[in-house]
């Protein structure tokens, strides 16, 4: 099975839309800071604060003192470090994000217990020159294709990561943290390399606020023109959309896209340096997954098995907690696609806890035969469909709308995740946008959507 470059959807559970916004700015050349309220309940909110910085040489570090009317409190912060005393605190950067470039900025999350909005702000010492002003929080309207444990009223009621927190594999399902099965929906990024435009704030928010999708798939090329050609640029382009997934309460699902040459211990190193690289600057977070080889090809389970076994403990020793999903031979079709079954894995796991197996499917191409092994497996070991497209194996050609149905309804029984290829405006028939919608920025709505994009929408949203 030969594919062109091609990316993953992801899309699950609803995120609501910010309720709030208040801009804090110093003098003219200064540090400025932006405060929004990003998701509220009854008895909280979550709020996000960006430092930029308008000078023309780099701040290198940064300070944000928020005071809080009494009965409101700070209960855990992301990307920041935090200290109260008295009602205010204050928020100090996580380590890698104390320097800010010229023109740049940089964003942390907080969530806040009790209603009462900033009523001042200081920005490395100095007085803002506007406030905040408290108000009547707009509740929220949780949704997820998992039942949460918590109520409404708690934070737990937001973002799809809020609901679920740290995922984990129980038997043969994705758990929540209060162990409940889950299913995540969502799209994938085509090639980094050829669609930088696809993937903005805009975008992601269109994704998180308007498909009400919990998953974003970060598909990162190692070949074709991909992270061998630059890693250190790849590597930060990752992390800079792991950053922007995390801001939007998403899971980021961090794909080490290898598809020519089959054989993922041909980029063994490359994947050690890489893996090790991201987990340990996404440890503390709770919504990074990590896909660690996209599609295997011409190897056997066992060559793949020996990859695998080497990149988990990188992985491990920065996040023990996060969750691994490992290619399957014959890209990714449990080897199917290659004269196999899924028997290898069943009969030979990967030697590690918390992990998962990928399987891919493209709907006009694989069908009864396809469905049949993924329902056989599902019994036996947790599956994670990483990346399927609604067209054929290309990536391209016509909708196959009835056999896209039947994969959703056998996935959604099962409750077995899936990221749909590709939430990119590609001349392709499994783009979700028509072309020219990046470079226009014009996400929102159906109108510049595919059939592909308005298909996944409409199955995500309901």
């Amino acid at each position: 099975m030969k594919r062109r470059p091609k990316v993953l959807l992801a899309a699950a559970l609803a995120v609501a839309a910010a309720t709030a916004t208040a801009f804090f700015a110093l003098p003219a050349g200064a540090e400025t800071a932006t405060f929004t309220v990003t998701n509220s309940w009854n008895n909280g909110y979550q709020g996000q604060v960006t430092v930029g910085n308008d000078t023309s040489s780099a701040i290198s570090t940064w300070k944000v003192e928020l005071t809080l009317p009494a009965g409101t409190t700070v209960g855990q912060a992301w990307n920041a470090t935090i200290s109260s005393a008295g009602n205010t605190v204050t928020f100090t950067p996580a380590g890698w994000n104390a320097t800010i470039a010229a023109g740049a900025s940089t964003s942390f999350g907080f969530i806040a217990n009790g209603s009462g909005r900033p009523t001042s702000c200081l920005v490395n010492g100095k007085a803002c020159t506007g406030v905040t002003t408290p108000s009547s929080p707009a509740a929220s309207s949780p949704g997820a294709s998992a039942s949460p444990s918590a109520s409404p009223s708690t934070p737990t009621s937001g973002t799809p990561v809020g609901v679920n927190g740290q995922l984990r594999v129980c038997g043969t399902k994705l758990c929540n943290e209060s162990g409940s099965a889950v299913q995540l929906k969502g799209m994938s990024t085509h090639g980094l390399q050829w669609f930088p435009s696809c993937y903005t704030d805009a975008s992601l928010d269109v994704l998180a606020n308007d498909w009400n999708a919990d998953l974003f798939r970060i598909s990162m090329y190692v070949q074709e023109g991909g992270y061998e050609t630059n890693p250190s640029g790849f590597t930060a382009q990752v992390n800079n959309l792991v950053e922007k997934a995390t801001a939007r309460g998403l899971y980021a699902l961090v794909d080490f896209h290898i598809l020519t040459p089959g054989d993922p211990n041909f980029n063994l190193e490359r994947a050690k340096t890489f893996f090790r690289e991201v987990s340990a600057r996404h440890a503390s977070k709770k919504n990074v997954i990590y896909e660690i080889a996209n599609e295997p090809n011409g190897v056997s389970w066992a060559q793949i098995t020996s990859y695998a076994e080497q990149v988990i403990p990188i992985i491990r020793a920065n996040d023990p907690d996060a969750v691994v999903v490992v290619g399957s031979r014959g890209w990714s079709s449990l080897g199917v696609s290659e004269g196999g079954s899924s028997s290898e894995i069943i009969s030979n796991p990967v030697n590690a806890s918390n992990v998962m197996y990928a399987f891919h499917f493209y709907a006009a191409s694989h069908q009864a035969n396809y469905r049949a092994e993924v329902e056989r497996a599902a019994a036996s070991i947790p599956l994670f469909v990483t990346e399927f497209g609604t067209v054929s194996y290309t990536g391209d050609g016509a909708v196959d709308v009835a056999s896209t149905n039947a994969w959703f309804d056998l996935l959604d029984r099962l409750k077995i995740s899936y990221a749909n290829w590709t939430y990119s405006d590609a001349s392709e028939g499994s783009a979700a946008f028509r072309p020219g919608t990046c470079n226009a920025g014009s996400f929102a709505g159906t109108g510049s959507l595919t059939e592909s994009g308005a298909l996944l929408r409409n199955r995500i949203r309901a």
